[in-house]
Parts: structure tokens; C-alpha cells; sequence
């Protein structure tokens, strides 16, 4: 399939203004109305469904187990397949691995999680026991966390992958003063994923680092999509558009996930929940319409009118 070839430019001005175009582009939509959203990982052409699920805050011991395990089983059932941790999220690797054991309709599930200390036999030792809490043999992506000794760790990624011991690698960020730092990467390592926070309140990485992914080829994980709740706050109370439906929404969540979707540079969100109606609601998410560059305008020209 012949890839379009957007100037960073045009990239910002007529983000997903074409739906013919958006099927042939790196990281854009492959599947729309009424169909679980997949986007394409341009290093290898595999598709994976939009919405994914983060586990900071949320799979841990605070919460019963069951209560976790129906929030997974409902993520499966309705098309989920990125499941995102960290070592830094406590107890959430261990927690997702002995969900697994009990949960169906996993045949999708693509593992990610990250590396988080100082050191290559540290970190080496730290990816194997994620490996193990997480069951698996092969982690499909592995990421750098927060940029920490990101020189030494890569260089490890870079071996582990060509030995097949996971399928990706990457790095992450959910702090804008990273941002400098992380564009030096993305232009002169061969990234396969880059993982960042963008949401309707927060659209600093729309300035050069989603336009840049999207130049390199490189997919886009998006972390924090409700900004810490605060878009929730914002819009307590108030009714959703009229012209919502537009765009396959029902509730304020969708909004919030769609105007993230509409981006054409975007690969999977992974909103964070331990609760089954809000898991429910964020897969509703990734399915049917998205908005278009004028759509996703009028989104934020509503937001920011309340």
C-alpha cells in the first residue's frame, strides 16, 4: 500500500480532513462506523485496536480482584488488546498476570509494559520480572519510563529485540519538561513506539512531537487522555452538544476519547479505570466515527466556551 507523504505543515493544517486519506497513513484509521477503531504500528504494518487500558493508579490492592477481573474481561469482549504497566505501578504487572489466567477472549492481548531504574543489569533483571508477573515469554512492547537511563536501556532493547524477546520498543513521558529531550530521540533512534500524554486540555505534544511521530513513522501511545480528571470537572453538569451524535458520542468520556482518535498521528489511548461501567464506556470510545480536523475544532471551541 503506497504511503502519503504529508510537510509537517499541511500534517497540522488537514489532520484527518480526508477519510480516503486516513486509511493509507501511518498510525491512521483502518476500520470506522459501527467497528472497534484499529490503527496501523508503521514500523511493521500490524494493526491494534485504538483503545487500549492503562493500570497506573487503578490495579492494585485497594480494589478487589474480581472487581479487576470484570473490568479485563469487559476490555477483551468488546475488542481491547494494548494493556499498558510499569514496575512503578506497584502490584499492577503481578495483577494483570493472574487476571490473565482466568480471563477469555485474550487472544489479542498485546503486553506493554516498561523498564524504571538505573543500570543495565538492573534493568535487565527488572524487564525478566516483569516478563514473569506479566506471563509472558515475549513482551510485545517494552519502553523506556520517563526517559530513566534511556541510553543504556536502549541499548539492551536493541539486542532483546533482535533476539525476539519482545516485539517493540519504546519510550515514554507524561511531563512536558521531557519534551526536549524526548524530540532529540524520536529524530535519531529507531523508535517503535513513543509513549505521551495529549488530551482536549492538554495539546502541547500537537506543537512537534505528534507531527514529528508521525513523520518518522513512529507509533504513538497516549497516556492521561482526561488531563487527571480535570476535563470531568469541567464539564460537571453540563449537557453534551447536539451534534455529538456526529461523531458516534454518547457521554462526556467519548467526547474526550474521540477528539483524541480524530488525530491522525495517534496509534492507541489508554485511559486508566478499575471500574466495569467506566471500562464499558471507554471502549464505546473506540468505536464508529471520529471527528475530522473541523470537527475536532468545534470540540475544543465548545470546550473552552463553558
Amino acid at each position: 500500500m503506497k504511503h502519503i507523504t504529508l510537510s509537517r505543515r499541511n500534517f497540522i493544517k488537514h489532520a484527518c480532513a480526508l477519510p480516503a486519506a486516513v486509511g493509507v497513513m501511518p498510525g491512521m484509521l483502518s476500520a470506522m462506523t459501527n467497528d472497534v477503531i484499529k490503527r496501523v504500528i508503521p514500523s511493521s504494518g500490524e494493526e491494534i485496536s485504538i483503545m487500549g487500558m492503562g493500570t497506573y493508579s487503578t490495579f492494585s490492592h485497594s480494589t478487589p480482584l474480581e472487581q479487576l477481573g470484570e473490568v479485563m474481561q469487559a476490555f477483551f469482549d468488546h475488542g481491547g488488546q494494548m494493556i499498558d504497566s510499569s514496575p512503578m505501578y506497584g502490584p499492577a504487572e503481578g495483577i494483570v498476570g493472574e487476571l490473565l489466567k482466568t480471563t477469555q477472549n485474550t487472544a489479542g492481548y498485546f503486553a506493554a509494559t516498561k523498564v524504571w531504574t538505573d543500570g543495565r543489569e538492573a534493568g535487565i533483571r527488572q524487564m525478566n520480572e516483569s516478563m514473569r508477573l506479566m506471563g509472558v515469554e515475549t513482551m510485545d512492547l517494552m519502553q523506556i519510563h520517563n526517559l530513566r537511563d534511556w541510553k543504556v536501556h536502549l541499548k539492551t532493547l536493541k539486542e532483546w529485540k533482535e533476539q525476539g524477546r519482545i516485539r517493540y520498543l519504546g519510550i515514554t513521558t507524561s511531563h512536558g519538561r521531557y519534551h526536549d529531550e524526548l524530540e532529540t530521540i524520536m529524530k535519531t533512534e529507531p523508535l517503535d513506539f513513543v509513549q505521551l500524554t495529549y488530551s482536549a486540555a492538554n495539546r502541547l505534544t500537537d506543537e512537534r512531537l505528534l507531527p514529528l511521530a508521525h513523520d518518522r513513522g513512529i507509533a504513538t501511545i497516549i497516556n492521561r487522555p482526561y488531563q487527571g480528571g480535570s476535563l470531568f470537572r469541567k464539564v460537571r453538569g453540563k449537557p453534551l452538544p447536539d451534534w455529538a451524535g456526529e461523531i458516534d458520542c454518547t457521554s462526556w468520556g467519548q467526547f474526550f476519547l474521540k477528539f483524541i482518535a480524530g488525530h491522525p498521528a495517534v496509534t492507541c489511548i489508554i485511559p486508566a479505570t478499575s471500574k466495569v461501567r467506566h471500562i464499558l464506556d471507554n471502549m464505546a470510545g473506540g468505536t464508529g466515527r471520529v471527528p475530522d480536523a473541523a470537527q475536532r475544532k468545534r470540540m475544543i471551541d465548545y470546550l473552552e466556551a463553558l
